[in-house]
């Protein structure tokens, strides 16, 4: 059903978008950028936070690490990641296919600035073998999300 979703909401939103499933899985950010061919950084990782009762995602870059000082600036609060057993119940997505398109109910999505070091990302598409290839600024656009600087260093 989710990646169904995503591709309902890809044909409204940008119909020149096209999922690439593969026969690989995807489902962790260096799988995606092996069935990919590309930097794990380049990987678009879609993240599912919490802040009191506010649920959000956040899309970085699969190497960057959240910055705990920044998040609780930028999100009024200390952040948590949702446990695994609410994110598809929340998102509509399986964990390792969890993407800001075709939501199962609207959720505010935050874009990390860590981003726009690339001219294109591959955020998941809605299932653990499929994926878009999207420049960070088109992902903004089609979503509606708002640009945070949340993430520190690229994970070693």
């Amino acid at each position: 059903m989710s990646l169904q979703s995503v591709r309902a909401h890809l044909r409204q939103a940008a119909p020149d978008i096209a999922i690439i499933e593969t026969e690989a899985s995807s489902a962790t950010v260096e799988e995606a950028a092996s069935a990919h061919n590309v930097a794990p950084a380049q990987i678009a990782k879609t993240l599912s936070f919490s802040v009191k009762d506010d649920v959000f995602l956040l899309v970085a870059r699969g190497d960057a690490r959240i910055d705990n000082k920044k998040a609780k600036a930028a999100f009024g609060g200390k952040v948590r990641m949702l446990p695994l057993e609410e994110v598809e119940a929340i998102t509509g997505h399986p964990v390792g296919g969890v993407c800001p398109f075709g939501l199962a109910s609207p959720i505010r999505v935050y874009c990390d600035e860590s981003l726009k070091a690339f001219d294109a990302v591959y955020p998941a598409a809605g299932a653990r073998n499929a994926a878009v290839r999207i420049s960070p600024e088109r992902l903004v656009e089609i979503t509606g999300a708002d640009w945070v600087d949340v993430c520190g260093a690229p994970a070693a």
